[in-house]
């Protein structure tokens, strides 16, 4: 289980149009939003990409960057790229299903074609959403075991004016004897 203020695990991806992502070196100035989806096969994904493309440029403002990562390929991350189509969102692919663990996330089988008549891989990862401060630290994580009821990007926006107005401190750190 990843720690808030605790460091997360190495995450290096390749990008579409962007080179190769490093979390370590992304340079954000408030946090980096790492948001991984299952895939070009989930069209709950396709839709929740879009409204983060839209939402993209108000997260730059609070100097947070943005990023989408799955274990797709690259043709398949394209697709859905070109599906969402928004070139401020990186897109990130080929994410390492034993990576995908180490952050925390559920890996699930195939269960063949979609509703939307996309095959799903043989494995890949569920939904996971984390804010990741420059110093890389966990700020903020939520991780899904269906592709289901995710956090609101809008909510998020209007709560990082009050963690920054207020230096709101990243919450769940404690690890002692309870």
């Amino acid at each position: 289980m990843l720690i808030p203020r605790q460091q997360v695990p190495a995450l290096t991806v390749d990008t579409l149009g962007s080179g190769a992502f490093d979390l370590a070196a992304d340079g954000a100035d408030f946090a980096t939003l790492v948001v991984f989806y299952r895939g070009l096969h989930c069209p709950i994904c396709a839709t929740y990409l879009k409204e983060l493309g839209r939402l993209t440029p108000d997260f730059a403002e609070k100097g947070v960057k943005t990023i989408a990562i799955s274990s797709d390929d690259k043709d398949r991350a394209q697709q859905m790229a070109d599906k969402v189509g928004h070139e401020a969102l990186r897109f990130g692919y080929g994410l390492p299903l034993t990576v995908a663990r180490e952050w925390g996330l559920y890996v699930s089988t195939s269960r063949g074609t979609t509703s939307i008549g996309i095959e799903e891989p043989a494995l890949f990862s569920e939904p996971g959403v984390f804010l990741v401060k420059g110093d890389g630290s966990l700020y903020f994580a939520s991780v899904q075991t269906m592709p289901f009821v995710r956090p609101h990007f809008q909510e998020m926006i209007g709560a990082l004016d009050f963690v920054q107005k207020n230096d709101y401190p990243a919450r769940g750190e404690y690890t002692g004897a309870v």
